[in-house]
């Protein structure tokens, strides 16, 4: 597989003139890139150090509106800039978009140059280093799940979103003769995304009409969500441009599956896998136990970072694979937690709770949060669920709407001590604005129900 772009190499691509724009990105609240586009040679001069960006970009919604309400920034305070901090190991050649190049940038406060606490990658930054003073590195891998539309987004777009058509009609999951057809995106997507140094697994049709799944190999944590969201991106662009859409919203029909993002985590000492122990049950280290205990009892806190839409509680139905309680099982997809690898060296945790709209560097920051908890205070690991977990009436319940898990959120001490109350407010403040701006807005669903029968 390509490595990423070395300066020097961008060097003597900027010289031959292979490589002439350079996408220089932050990470925003929602995981979408945002940034400027660079011409390459100014880069090379002086913007490889250092840009600049509006503080704003790290205080709005989907629609990019400013809401009131954020402590970081605001109309009061004149929205000022934020340092875009170019990391120079996340260079990497684009190769769906000629002579372009990329790179992720951390986001560093104007006046002092330090980190900016609430910015994914700080936020996920963070969590890291409280394991590396463990001695601890933690390894993770996302599954990204999203649907293919027959028309482009243009096309969706001036329809008003209605009369949506998948690439497909039928059930596509595993199925090749299917997936053939769709290979105009996805064949494309694989090979641009591993020439871009991003190690793709492999892709797959899921279990729905036009829904195709992404594969990425595990990686360190802030590598995972780096790929994962430079894979979005990649997803959506190359769709664009084979005149078709690509939507990761976890539930866009009432009568569809939903999409998810399963998060796989393990922790690695010394370069080896310290979840595993071969005396242990299933191949469990206590380490691992006590990690895994962490995430089950702190799961209704962080909801928020693996749900952070009112659309994402949609996708929480039964029989459906998408999890609805908080209990852990041996390799059963009906739980909010699957043990993967069992008796072997790769024995991980998946949390399928995560949907497609996932910021990977908040969820997998929240997870290792609750996972340190576990392991700190030492919690025992209640005994693994059985059979349907739909049915398990004693099994706590996932939070069922985003009012609920904001709730669980503003009030989460272990999340408070983790990432400090800056953050907490931040994202608790993000989910109150897409609940406030839900609130206010008169569905379809309303007046077709109610306009002459109410």
């Amino acid at each position: 597989m390509p490595g990423p772009l070395t300066f020097d190499a961008l060097k003597s691509a900027v010289s031959d003139g292979t490589i002439d724009t350079v996408l220089v990105c932050l990470v925003d609240m929602q995981g979408r890139l945002m940034g400027k586009r660079f011409h390459a040679q100014n880069f090379l001069d002086s913007a490889w150090e250092e840009t600049h960006c509006c503080n704003y970009l790290l205080a709005t919604d989907l629609e990019m509106a400013t809401p009131d309400g954020y402590q970081s920034t605001s109309w009061a305070a004149g929205y000022g800039d934020y340092v875009m901090k170019p990391d120079l190991e996340t260079l990497r050649p684009i190769p769906w978009l000629e002579g372009t190049a990329m790179v992720l940038c951390d986001v560093l406060d104007h006046h002092t140059h330090a980190p900016v606490p609430h910015s994914p990658r700080q936020v996920l930054k963070a969590q890291i280093a409280r394991l590396e003073e463990m001695g601890l590195t933690p390894m993770m891998a996302t599954e990204l799940e999203f649907f293919l539309f027959e028309k482009s987004f243009d096309d969706i777009r001036k329809s008003g979103f209605r009369d949506l058509a998948p690439i497909s009609g039928y059930n596509e999951d595993y199925h090749i003769l299917q997936t053939t057809k769709e290979e105009t995106v996805m064949r494309p997507l694989r090979n641009h995304l591993y020439a871009a140094g991003i190690p793709v697994e492999n892709t797959k049709g899921e279990a729905e009409t036009g829904q195709e799944e992404l594969n990425i190999r595990y990686a360190d944590a802030l590598a995972c969500a780096d790929n994962h969201t430079i894979a979005k991106h990649a997803t959506k662009e190359i769709a664009w441009q084979q005149g078709h859409a690509a939507s990761f919203l976890p539930k866009w029909h009432h009568d569809k599956v939903g999409s998810a993002s399963h998060v796989h985590m393990s922790l690695w000492k010394d370069s080896r896998p310290a979840f595993h122990d071969p005396d242990g049950d299933h191949g469990m280290s206590m380490l691992m136990r006590q990690f895994c205990a962490g995430i089950l009892a702190f799961a209704a806190d962080y909801t928020v970072f693996l749900a952070p839409y009112v659309n994402s509680y949609k996708r929480f139905m039964k029989g459906s694979f998408a999890p609805t309680k908080m209990v852990w099982s041996v390799d059963n997809r009906t739980a909010g937690f699957r043990l993967c690898g069992e008796g072997t060296k790769a024995v991980r945790m998946e949390c399928r709770i995560g949907g497609s709209d996932i910021n990977p560097y908040l969820a997998q920051a929240a997870l290792l949060a609750a996972g340190i908890k576990g392991i700190e205070e030492e919690l025992a690991l209640p005994p693994a669920t059985s059979g349907d977990v739909y049915e398990d009436s004693a099994a706590g319940e996932i939070p069922r709407t985003l009012r609920d898990a904001t709730g669980t959120l503003r009030n989460s001490s272990m999340l408070r001590e983790a990432m400090g109350d800056l953050v907490v407010d931040h994202y608790t403040r993000c989910a109150e604005v897409e609940q406030e701006e839900f609130d206010r807005v008169v569905t379809d669903w309303e007046i077709a129900r109610g306009f002459e029968r109410a």
